[in-house]
């Protein structure tokens, strides 16, 4: 029995998965449409791995339900993996095999006909900018090489929907805009993109963007969605006196964390960005109490929020709320 959403790539709705007391993905919904590159973002150990295993057919869910391609991740897991491509944050080619050893073991693996095998390899080995390399041990390639070696492999049998599990972690920044510009291909050729990243750069190059937190997803939408509506308040850089950069910093946010009206602050490099009620209010008030400590100010300018001010501003918020119910609970027990 096919998904009643076959419109759609994936399809879920409060999908759940728990080891024994530990619930690592905990009732997430979201769909993702068509061609679309969706960017899956959160801190080590937040559910994202997890996730990508039940939508691959890998890992049963505890409870919900989901869909991939219009198949049911719990009952047609077989369907679903002859259907994806998946690319996982741990390096998954073997070291001892040379290129095309690498690219025919997968090819066998997805059942590609001698025939195909003969246009589909060189098209992927010329893909990974491997052509005249082919009987090189992979062992020998650069980082960014075997990135794109690993991903050929993982498309050789020209899925519908490709898995990216950290895929740029640990090569350098021109291999990963590299490695991009074959995902923004792969997307203009109908494949949707399913990617966890670490890298802010990487996440505003996605079309929408789910941020997972202790389990949960907190936020969903597109990056200038999310800029706009996840920020609680005006975003203010602080820029201290050249004299009072470094170890200042810290005392300047332990001055800010105790202004009312300012939500949060965090270091930004030698710069500070904090999360206010009203800037015309708050700006002077954080000179007052900064030149109160001796710390002098350069300036201060209401400036636009990066996904990276807006996950900052998202997990300490979540924070926050937690403190807050705990000290509720422990008022309630007495404690």
């Amino acid at each position: 029995m096919r998904d009643p959403h076959p419109d759609l790539a994936i399809s879920a709705r409060e999908l759940t998965r728990t080891f024994g007391d530990f619930t690592a993905v905990d009732r997430v919904s979201f769909d993702v449409a068509p061609g679309e590159i969706f960017g899956y973002l959160g801190p080590n150990g937040s559910g994202k791995s997890t996730t990508i295993r039940m939508l691959c057919g890998l890992l049963l869910p505890t409870s919900g339900n989901a869909s991939v391609l219009g198949y049911d991740i719990a009952r047609q897991a077989e369907a679903i993996k002859s259907r994806i491509g998946y690319m996982s944050q741990r390096f998954s080619l073997y070291n001892d095999l040379t290129v095309q050893q690498n690219m025919e073991f997968y090819a066998g693996i997805y059942q590609i006909t001698p025939e195909e095998r003969r246009r589909r390899i060189p098209e992927l080995v010329a893909m990974a900018n491997l052509t005249g390399r082919e009987h090189e041990l992979v062992a020998n390639l650069s980082g960014g090489w075997k990135q794109r070696l690993a991903l050929g492999s993982a498309i050789i049998h020209r899925p519908r929907m490709l898995f990216l599990d950290e895929p740029t972690g640990g090569v350098d920044p021109v291999s990963r805009r590299d490695f991009w510009d074959l995902i923004y291909r792969m997307a203009g050729e109908g494949v949707t993109i399913f990617v966890t990243t670490h890298y802010m750069d990487e996440a505003e190059r996605c079309q929408r963007i789910g941020f997972m937190y202790n389990s949960k997803l907190i936020a969903l939408g597109s990056p200038d969605e999310l800029k706009r509506q996840a920020m609680r308040g005006t975003l203010l850089q602080i820029t201290l006196g050249e004299q009072f950069r470094g170890a200042a910093i810290l005392d300047a946010l332990a001055v800010l964390d105790a202004l009312t009206g300012v939500h949060e602050a965090a270091p930004y490099g030698d710069l500070i960005h904090a999360v206010v009620e009203s800037a015309a209010a708050a700006a002077p008030q954080i000179h007052a109490a900064l030149a109160a400590l001796g710390i002098g100010v350069a300036a201060i300018i209401p400036i636009p929020p990066s996904l990276e001010d807006v996950f900052i501003s998202l997990v300490l918020e979540r924070q926050q709320a937690g403190r807050a119910e705990a000290a509720q609970l422990r008022a309630q027990l007495g404690t």
